[in-house]
């Protein structure tokens, strides 16, 4: 979990949801040789792709403390910058895609550059350029399933007075972006969110339903070749217009549970204090983070993958230097 900057471990213990103990935040881990204030992490595989406040780069392992050396983009100039870290099928390498929008993509297509940086060259290139649709900001944090990356973008069209939402994805063996599917009728939802089951890794969607204040998860069964892809509804959650504990907004962070049938997503209060909020068809708690600031929860599992050879630096894995009770 990213709080303020700095990365720390939490278990969720979901079993005793009516347990005062549901979460507990163990240790902050830090980056021995690197004292980076961490502006955002994306998870693949175990390994964590970190950007710094100063957009540089830093690939690290938790588990065994290796990380890579210092990463610089070719140009650090862009603000709607998107960065992702994914692994070829073909050979198992780690890539880091950077993906770049001239402009913010709300209500009009804008040109979207993207870059890979190479592990076995320690170098970036440039890989294409392409227009017609976007990742709108909040939609910009990217999920990893099987090594690809995916987003919720928008598609713009000319016979089309909205932007169209779509569901893409990054194949980092052929480096070209494709399209999937999304699940039932589009337009009887607001899509809000990607994120990922626990240890199955599926993709899931999270969406409120148009007509009524119904949440949704869906949860992705198989990726076909042609694009289409096989979706099963995993939870729904009725709302009324009174219910104030789950208030939804696009790009909102969270974690599906399959075997629980439950979310997890921070929200802040009117004092800007972290809650964790865990909801279910029948259930929901609310379960204070002690911590003030952004806080971005993410599913990693400890992996013993090691960082690429050339790529490695010297930093470790710090003992963990804050506790909680």
């Amino acid at each position: 979990m990213l709080i303020d900057g700095r990365v720390y471990f939490a278990r969720l213990d979901l079993h005793g949801i009516t347990d005062d103990n549901v979460v507990k935040v163990k240790s902050q881990f830090s980056l021995n040789d690197y004292p980076l204030s961490i502006r955002d992490i994306f998870h693949c595989d175990g390994l964590l792709l970190c950007t710094t406040m100063d957009e540089r780069l830093v690939v690290w392992n938790p588990c065994s403390g290796e990380t890579s050396r210092i990463i610089k983009p070719l140009n650090s100039k862009y603000s709607f910058d998107v960065y992702a870290l994914g692994k070829s099928s073909c050979n198992n390498e780690y890539k880091i895609l950077r993906v770049h929008h001239h402009g913010d993509g709300w209500m009009s297509p804008c040109l979207v550059k993207y870059e890979i940086y190479d592990f076995t060259s320690n170098s970036w290139r440039v890989v294409g350029e392409i227009r017609g649709w976007t990742f709108p900001g909040p939609w910009r944090h990217g999920t990893s399933v099987d090594g690809n990356t995916y987003w919720l973008s928008f598609d713009f069209s000319q016979d089309r007075q909205r932007p169209k939402n779509t569901l893409r994805y990054f194949d980092y063996s052929t480096e070209r972006f494709g399209l999937v599917s999304l699940p039932g009728d589009p337009l009887s939802y607001h899509p809000f969110a990607l994120s990922v089951t626990g240890e199955e890794q599926n993709l899931c969607l999270l969406t409120s339903c148009v007509k009524l204040l119904d949440i949704g998860v869906w949860m992705a069964i198989k990726i076909k070749g042609t694009g289409d892809m096989s979706w099963s509804k995993l939870l729904t959650v009725k709302r009324t217009s009174s219910d104030q504990f789950f208030k939804l907004c696009k790009g909102v962070s969270f974690l599906a549970d399959r075997k629980n049938k439950v979310i997890v997503h921070p929200i802040k209060d009117v004092n800007f204090r972290n809650f964790l909020h865990i909801v279910g068809e029948d259930k929901y708690r609310k379960v204070n983070l002690c911590a003030v600031g952004y806080a971005l929860p993410v599913s990693c599992d400890p992996t013993l993958v090691q960082i690429q050879q050339g790529s490695l630096g010297l930093g470790t894995w710090k003992e963990p230097i804050t506790k909680f009770s």
